[in-house]
């Protein structure tokens, strides 16, 4: 034990006590300043109750898990509190939109899904609330509601509704033998560089207008190719180009050259159906006639209903595979379309 007092010359004097440093100058870091631990995992939190259970002590199941003696008290008083180890959510910075708030913005939506953010914002604004637009995306979020694309399909009218009810309430329970019977036919339509309105690049910031980067984009397409086709359950049939605007009659051309070679070779039988939707010129008197004196027998087809048409699927695939091979000209399209219809496969149709 050191003495407070020494000799010096002979007499005691009085040590002279040295000033102490600052706890930060001697290295010592304080509360403020410590950084914070790892957080301790659920799976160890699980085997301090299991040891707490076994009649272990606190200062044992310290050791042994190298564990500070208070977080092994925590642990164990969490556990006796709630039944529960694992971490509970932590509540953050207050929301600055109140539970009212937030549902008046889940009622706007869902009266009006095609409203934006910002609308809702200004709507919040004259209420005396203001939030960013990403922190009312949010709050709708967590409601399971997010922000998509709207599909696109044909404007219906309760008629048409009614007629695709009924349509798919008549087949619902067709054999699959029924299915592959069915020539499916349509037209369409296929531009030089219309399928290029969407793409993505990759590029480096203030680089889009670089040659490289940029879609080149042409008044109307650029010029465009209509096509009549057909397949079935088994394979691709026929594709016509189409020349011009065609009628009753030149639809009726079509099928005369087109629609019973394809028949024969895809090997239908006998009792085949042909599919055709309800354009004025498929469903006129002159073609009805034709289609009579033919003895073909056709699918009643509902109208406004081109997405029950699976040959719309193989439409897709035919503008994808053509303008992947950056056609230049209409006669390289057309030229195009035809290679690239016949390579569809089979597995595809079926």
């Amino acid at each position: 034990m050191r003495r407070p007092w020494e000799k010096f010359g002979g007499a005691l004097v009085k040590r002279q006590r040295k000033p102490s440093k600052p706890l930060l100058c001697q290295g010592i870091k304080t509360r403020s300043t410590m950084p914070r631990g790892r957080e301790t995992s659920e799976d160890v939190r699980k085997k301090v109750v299991t040891a707490h259970q076994s009649g272990e002590s606190y200062k044992t199941i310290s050791k042994r898990f190298q564990l500070h003696p208070s977080t092994v008290r925590q642990i164990i008083y969490k556990w006796r509190a709630l039944g529960i180890t694992a971490t509970l959510p932590r509540s953050g910075r207050p929301s600055k939109l109140s539970q009212r708030s937030t549902r008046k913005i889940i009622m706007q939506v869902k009266a009006n899904p095609r409203i934006t953010s910002r609308e809702l914002q200004t709507s919040l604004s004259a209420s005396g609330i203001n939030v960013h637009a990403s922190t009312i995306r949010r709050n709708i979020n967590r409601h399971g509601i997010h922000g998509r694309v709207a599909r696109r399909k044909p404007l219906l009218s309760r008629k048409n509704k009614a007629a695709r009810l009924k349509f798919a309430r008549e087949h619902l329970d067709k054999p699959e033998a029924f299915w592959k019977s069915i020539l499916w036919s349509d037209e369409s339509k296929i531009e030089l560089f219309g399928h290029n309105h969407r793409r993505h690049v990759w590029r480096k910031v203030n680089t889009e207008f670089k040659e490289k980067n940029l879609l080149p984009t042409v008044k109307h397409g650029g010029g465009n190719v209509k096509v009549w086709a057909c397949f079935s359950a088994s394979q691709p049939g026929r594709l016509h180009m189409i020349q011009g605007t065609i009628n009753s009659q030149g639809y009726q051309q079509i099928l005369d050259q087109n629609l019973l070679p394809s028949v024969r070779e895809l090997k239908l039988g006998w009792k085949w159906i042909l599919q055709q939707d309800n354009d004025p010129k498929h469903s006129s008197k002159s073609t009805k006639e034709w289609l009579k004196r033919k003895k073909i027998c056709t699918l009643d087809w509902p109208s406004q209903s081109p997405d029950l048409n699976p040959i719309e699927m193989l439409w897709q695939d035919l503008k994808r595979a053509v303008h992947a091979r950056c056609p230049s000209n209409l006669s390289q399209l057309a030229k195009f379309c035809k290679e690239e219809w016949t390579k569809i496969p089979n597995s595809r149709c079926e």
